[in-house]
């Protein structure tokens, strides 16, 4: 497998539903809440490509450009885009669909960098693990 193959392949979805529990004073998903979906999914797309631990070291440029109501329902993407010695970047986008009509968008969209660390907390090789696991560069 070569490395845009294994980037397509680390792909994560994950579907919610927005309820009321999960909004703010103004009846929409509280940004917070969104950011720390977006990583979490950022997470193990990263994890599925390096299969390293991983941990996030930046969010780069979170641009909500659309209100996620209650009542609805969001898709977020990962994508692996880029992979360097010890970190790897993910661009991140979060989809918002009604619940009973045929409509979907892009709400926010984000960029995580995590870096690859060994038991002792330190930054190991991405390229050298992948290496090790007969991965094609």
């Amino acid at each position: 497998m070569n490395l845009e193959e294994r980037m397509k392949q680390s792909e994560t979805r994950v579907f919610k539903a927005v309820f009321p529990n999960t909004t703010n004073h103004y009846d929409t998903l509280y940004g917070g809440l969104a950011i720390n979906i977006m990583d979490e999914v950022a997470f193990i797309a990263a994890t599925r490509f390096s299969r390293l631990r991983m941990v996030t070291v930046s969010s780069d440029r979170i641009d909500f450009n659309r209100p996620i109501p209650a009542g609805t329902i969001i898709e977020v993407v990962a994508r692996v885009v880029e992979v360097g010695r010890t970190i790897l970047k993910t661009d991140v986008e979060n989809f918002v669909e009604k619940m009973y009509e045929d409509y979907r968008e892009s709400a926010i969209r984000g960029r995580f960098t995590f870096v690859a660390i060994d038991e002792d907390k330190k930054p190991v090789s991405i390229p050298e693990h992948l290496e090790k696991q007969g991965f094609d560069s």
